[in-house]
């Protein structure tokens, strides 16, 4: 690759109708306002940049205010100079981030960042920069990540909008370019080649080829990166409205093959002889589908991670499992139980929460359970079983089924419908009459230590485990019948606990 940086369009006039649009949408908020007027009267520079400046112009014309979250501000006062000037009106201050000239403030329930310029380098080594203050607007926009972060509003009394790497003119044309050079950009930072994968999904925008193939080439380099921070940006990709676009580039450029290897091994050839449903192609519909369900959920909330993680990594023990059956058939025994156990290493490699990967690694191992209900012979056994060992995921269980399917045949897909259909009715009739969601045994601990004449230890587990089986497999029991067979096992039993 060429080390000569690309030419760059000249950046057009931001139209005066927008400009006037985004002073409005600044001057909604109070606090921009006399932050404004604070660091004028003092003699500095001060700016909306990034995020909130984007937004503000995704939103022109539309009257919404700016979108909530910290609001980034950058300024020429050096950091000590800032907190002066934020000393008697912000609400509280911090300076956690002060080595990198950021000083933190709240004010009014208002956050702010507010950073100096930076005219930074980076070692390539790590992703710490080489700190730097700079004297320039414009030089610090060229470090920023993308042309569509790298605008600025000035809080000043002209309320100026900056736009010198045609940021506007990108986001209007739904392009992803960076200011520079895009393999400088990646190589001082390749966590931001994780942010074009978010973007996409975020911002619906297209990467330009020269951001596709520093993307490509520097893949490996996200190894640089720690395990929170991809986790941070792969989850908040997955919890966009339409993140499949998002996925095939972090596929395509590799950069999946370092940070969600399984999700790439997907990819499995297909040859005449041996042929199988596109198993990548099929977790990709599998997530929109389940998107789709978790929005028409009356009782759906904020986007569920767990269900749109499971969705994508429902299937990632089919590699390992696929064998060639006679007739050019095609199998995936167990692969439910692989997929189970490699999305729990994978997700706890990424650092995801204990419940998430606990989660996501159970709704793997269910979500073939559903096949063998057939034509509704399940028991009602069988059925509580479905339901206990779900417990609470069972309303994400559901939703997994359902999205499961993506034949093309629609009565096959009419079929398969209907038959869940009757299995979530018999659920239904269950929980009506059992409390399914709180199964447990007739009799608790202490009436088995007293039937039983025993004291605390294995075997009370024991019993009771045998208890909760018999509360399955035979729905609620008299008090005296329960007793009567505990009292059968007990006498019939085998010395010593059992594992159960």
């Amino acid at each position: 690759m060429s080390a000569e940086p690309p030419r760059r369009p000249t950046a057009s006039p931001v139209p005066p109708a927008v400009q006037a649009t985004v002073r409005a949408l600044v001057d909604v908020s109070p606090v921009l306002s006399e932050l404004g007027e604070r660091f004028a009267a003092a003699g500095f520079e001060v700016h909306l940049v990034g995020g909130s400046v984007r937004d503000a112009l995704l939103a022109a014309g539309s009257a919404a205010p700016l979108p909530p979250g910290d609001l980034d501000v950058t300024t020429d006062a050096r950091p000590e100079e800032i907190l002066r000037l934020l000393r008697g009106w912000a609400s509280s201050t911090w300076n956690t981030g002060i080595q990198f000239g950021t000083v933190g403030a709240e004010v009014r329930g208002t956050r702010l960042e507010i950073t100096t310029f930076r005219a930074d380098r980076y070692d390539r080594e790590s992703r710490n920069p080489e700190v730097a203050w700079g004297d320039s607007l414009v030089d610090d926009l060229a470090r920023r990540d993308f042309t569509v972060n790298a605008m600025a509003v000035s809080l000043g009394p002209d309320r100026t909008v900056t736009d010198p790497f045609g940021g506007l003119g990108d986001l209007l044309a739904k392009r992803l370019r960076t200011p520079g050079a895009a393999v400088d950009s990646f190589a001082d930072d390749p966590l931001r080649m994780l942010r074009a994968v978010r973007f996409v999904a975020q911002l619906g925008v297209t990467p330009d080829p020269e951001v596709v193939e520093a993307m490509t080439s520097l893949a490996p380099e996200i190894g640089r990166i720690t395990a929170e921070r991809v986790q941070h940006e792969l989850s908040r990709t997955l919890l966009n409205d339409s993140p499949r676009a998002a996925l095939d580039l972090f596929v395509s450029t590799g950069l999946a093959d370092v940070v969600l290897p399984e999700l790439s091994a997907l990819r499995m050839e297909i040859d005449e002889h041996h042929q199988h449903k596109d198993v990548y192609a099929h977790s990709l519909t599998v997530l929109e589908q389940a998107i789709a369900l978790e929005r028409a959920d009356p009782d759906g909330g904020s986007p569920d991670l767990v269900l749109r993680l499971a969705a994508l990594l429902h299937d990632i023990g089919k590699p390992a499992t696929r064998r060639h059956e006679p007739r050019g058939r095609v199998s995936f025994h167990h692969h439910e139980v692989v997929g189970a156990k490699l999305v729990r290493k994978r997700l706890t490699a990424l650092k995801y929460p204990k419940d998430v990967v606990e989660a996501v690694s159970r709704l793997t191992f269910l979500h073939l359970r559903f096949h063998g209900y057939g034509r509704g012979e399940w028991t009602d056994s069988a059925v509580r079983r479905y339901v206990t060992d779900a417990g609470d995921l069972l309303p994400r269980l559901h939703k997994l089924v359902r999205s499961d399917c993506t034949t093309r045949n629609r009565k096959r897909a009419a079929a398969l419908a209907a038959t869940y259909d009757s299995l979530e009715q018999r659920v239904a009739e269950l929980a009506a009459a059992e409390d399914l969601a709180r199964i447990r045994p007739d009799l608790d601990g202490n009436r088995i230590m007293e039937l039983l004449g025993i004291g605390p230890g294995p075997e009370v587990g024991e019993a009771w485990r045998f208890l909760k089986e018999l509360r399955l497999e035979r729905g609620p029991l008299d008090p005296r019948e329960a007793e009567a067979e505990l009292l059968r096992w007990w006498a019939g039993r085998d010395d010593g606990p059992t594992d159960g």
